[in-house]
């Protein structure tokens, strides 16, 4: 029996050193490649901001184009150090086609990114909205808006708080009081001037600042260089000027860093100590983070703005007069959780015509019949306007005593009239209403009362309804991309200003992303509906 040759293996051509073709990278892009929408988009955008960036003369740079659109598109992949990005340059075909295989070192990609970018971003962000409008994606009809926070690139253990500064700051202050009363003691001239009093010059309660300790301590150096020097007031003026005027001077520029937050992070100066998502609830150690704001229609990021409080319902108003200056009006309706529903938010968005879907504290208690645990809410209460005065569920009366104004964070004034029970002594109810030694105070704003009452009837309407179910899909959707898929959990840069300049960029790609989705789904369509008429591959992708 005659024996089988073995068959050999065969391989691929593998003609390493030879030349090949197509030596055109644009062959190597897909069609409708995300890449390809990138380079159509900023290709159209208006870069006049970030030209006049440059000025005339010295040696040529990278063009801004091309630095924008590798930061852009790096941002869509998930890169986004300098060094990675440069390391993509030289590697990764997408970025060597985009980038016409110029090839800027890291030196120069974070450069452009965290200093010339400075200023401009939020006009670069707000001329491809412009695109997303005349295109028809965005018609700035609903906005959806909520906000996320993000950790600093900071250290987390390394914070001043206002608290401890207060505190410390008043305990300095005691010492500081107390060495100046020994001074005046011992200086038998200024004991029979000043008597028990403190010196004139540093106020009797009054604060002490900086300036006022240092020019105290000026003038008891002139005495003692005058009169014989006093070696226990000599001693007790270095100890001032030495120690205590340190002191005293870095306290006030800890709360000048502070400007009303509740901490700073001392390696991030603008980032505030907040509880980020996932954190335990209690246990939890607070990071160093921003308050990120997003509002969103169809998926696409309309506006964004970035803040150090960790509160959403202060946050609102300067983020929505960013997109009126950015757009030059706001959308037609705004949609947003409970946390937005404040007195300040309503008026402002009466006072600009707009829609008003959003939700306040108890809204969704409400609807589901539910009673907040612990003592009577305002709810409880029955109202008599004839007489302006209130019924508790133990059917005593709270009358009128005085009307105060509370001032939030941005200003605004919020009136608001105080009730108070007239006994509450024996009140069979009194643990479910009140722990005060004294009866039970009700403070009431009408106003608000009001604006509740038009956003219950807004949010209730068939409209309302709608945009409750899509708000939740809108915004959350555009965080689970950024946040989960493309696991931006981190600002990689420091300092507000920077910080910004990264969001804004992410917020960029993710538009852009969405945008060659919804392309991709059309032409997919297309093929399927319509095959002779659709070629198999396009060699271009606009918009």
């Amino acid at each position: 029996m005659k024996k089988r040759k073995s068959a050999h293996p065969v391989f691929k051509p593998y003609p390493r050193g030879q030349l090949l073709l197509p030596t055109d990278l644009d062959e190597l892009i897909p069609g409708q490649h995300l890449v390809r929408a990138v380079d159509s988009a900023i290709e159209r955008m208006d870069l006049g901001p970030l030209l006049r960036r440059y000025k005339g003369g010295g040696t040529s740079s990278y063009h801004p184009k091309m630095m924008l659109k590798v930061l852009v598109y790096a941002y869509s992949q998930r890169t986004y150090s300098s060094r990675q990005i440069a390391k993509a340059l030289r590697e990764n075909v997408h970025f060597m086609w985009l980038s016409g295989q110029s090839r800027p070192d890291f030196r120069t990609i974070n450069r452009f990114r965290s200093t010339v970018m400075r200023g401009v971003m939020e006009e670069v962000f707000g001329a491809v909205v412009e695109l997303l409008i005349e295109e028809g994606y965005i018609k700035l009809e609903h906005y959806f808006v909520d906000g996320t926070k993000i950790e600093a690139n900071a250290n987390r253990y390394r914070a001043v708080w206002a608290k401890n500064t207060q505190r410390y700051k008043a305990q300095l202050q005691e010492k500081i009081r107390g060495l100046l009363d020994e001074i005046a003691r011992v200086n038998d001239a200024e004991n029979e001037e000043y008597g028990d009093r403190d010196l004139e010059e540093m106020g009797e309660q009054g604060p002490i600042d900086a300036e006022k300790l240092e020019k105290k301590i000026q003038e008891l150096n002139e005495r003692l260089r005058e009169g014989l020097p006093d070696k226990k007031v000599a001693k007790a003026v270095r100890k001032l000027e030495r120690e205590y005027l340190p002191r005293q001077r870095s306290y006030e520029e800890q709360e000048k860093k502070l400007a009303g937050r509740n901490s700073y992070s001392k390696t991030d100066e603008d980032a505030t100590m907040m509880r980020l998502k996932g954190d335990p609830p209690k246990r939890g150690q607070p990071k160093p983070g921003y308050n990120v704001q997003i509002g969103t229609e169809s998926e696409f990021v309309v506006g964004y703005s970035l803040h150090s409080r960790p509160g959403d319902t202060a946050c609102l108003v300067p983020h929505l007069e960013g997109v009126k200056k950015q757009l030059g009006r706001l959308p037609e309706n705004v949609a947003g959780d409970g946390a937005y529903g404040s007195e300040e938010n309503y008026a402002y968005l009466e006072g600009e015509e707009v829609g008003i879907y959003l939700k306040y504290n108890t809204f969704d208690q409400e609807q589901r019949n539910r009673r907040r645990r612990g003592r009577f809410q305002e709810e409880d209460f029955e109202y008599d306007p004839e007489r302006d005065e209130w019924t508790c569920p133990a059917k005593r009366r709270l009358t009128y005593r005085y009307t105060d104004i509370q001032r939030t964070d941005n200003g605004y004034p919020a009136e608001r009239r105080h009730y108070e029970c007239e006994d509450c002594g024996g009140c069979p109810l009194r643990s479910q209403c009140t722990r005060a030694e004294g009866s039970r105070l009700l403070k009431v704003s009408f106003e608000l009362r009001r604006m509740r009452a038009q956003a219950r009837e807004n949010l209730l309407s068939e409209k309302g309804k709608a945009l409750r179910s899509r708000r939740g899909v809108e915004v959350e959707g555009v965080f689970g991309r950024l946040k989960h898929n493309w696991g931006f959990r981190r600002f990689l840069l420091r300092g507000q200003e920077k910080v910004r300049i990264e969001w804004g960029l992410l917020c960029l790609a993710h538009n852009l992303a969405k945008l060659a989705g919804v392309l991709n789904r059309a032409v997919s369509f297309l093929r399927r509906r319509l095959p002779s008429l659709m070629p198999k591959a396009a060699s271009g992708g606009s918009f």
